[in-house]
C-alpha cells in the first residue's frame, strides 16, 4: 500500500475525530485550593472533528457541532473519496462509528468508487499518524486559554486551513 501511495497510484488516508473543548485541556498543572488554575473552565458544546491525513500531504476535514454517528461518517467518506479522486485507502480504528451495521450499504457503494478500508489493531493508537496531529492541534498550536463557541471554531479554522503551510507536520 505505502508504495502504491509514493507512485501516486492510490491514497491513504489516516482518519479519526477529534473533539475540541472551550475549557483547554488540562496541562498537567498543580494550583493551591481555592486558586484559579490560568483560565476559566468554561462548558459547553464540544466541536467535533473528523479528518484525514493524506498521504499526498494533506488535510482534509468536516467540523461538527454534533456527536459523531455512523450516518455522518458514511457521509464524510463520500465527501472524502469525491476529494481525493482516485483510489484511496481509508486507515481506521475500530471505533463503533466506523465498524456499524447500518455502514454497510454506503461501504459498498463506496467500494465501487474506489474505496478501501483497512482497521488497526485494537487498542493502537498509535499506529494511526493523525492521533498525533490532533495532540499537536490540542497542545501545542491551540493557545491556552478559555473560549467561547464562535472563537473555537475560528481557532480550529485557522489551523484547519493553514495546515501544510502555517502549520507543518512531519513524522519521524
Amino acid at each position: 500500500m505505502v508504495q502504491q501511495a509514493q507512485r501516486g497510484e492510490i491514497e491513504l488516508a489516516y482518519v479519526d475525530e477529534a473533539g475540541f473543548a472551550q475549557a483547554q485541556p488540562n496541562r498537567s498543572a498543580w494550583t493551591p485550593v481555592g486558586e484559579q488554575h490560568m483560565i476559566d473552565a468554561r462548558r459547553g458544546k464540544r466541536l467535533n472533528v473528523v479528518g484525514a491525513l493524506l498521504s499526498s500531504g494533506g488535510l482534509f476535514a468536516v467540523k461538527l457541532w454534533e456527536t459523531m454517528t455512523s450516518m455522518l461518517f458514511a457521509g464524510f467518506l463520500g465527501l472524502l473519496v469525491e476529494h481525493v479522486g482516485k483510489p484511496l485507502t481509508v486507515i481506521l480504528d475500530n471505533a463503533s462509528v466506523h465498524t456499524a451495521r447500518a455502514l454497510r450499504p454506503y461501504l459498498r457503494l463506496l467500494r465501487a468508487k474506489g474505496l478501501t478500508l483497512y482497521f488497526l489493531p485494537p487498542y493502537s493508537p498509535e499506529l494511526n499518524r493523525i492521533e498525533k496531529l490532533w495532540h499537536k492541534m490540542k497542545y501545542e498550536w491551540l493557545a491556552f486559554k478559555a473560549r467561547d463557541t464562535p472563537t473555537l471554531e475560528a481557532d480550529v479554522d485557522v489551523i484547519l486551513q493553514g495546515f501544510g503551510a502555517d502549520y507543518r507536520f512531519t513524522f519521524c
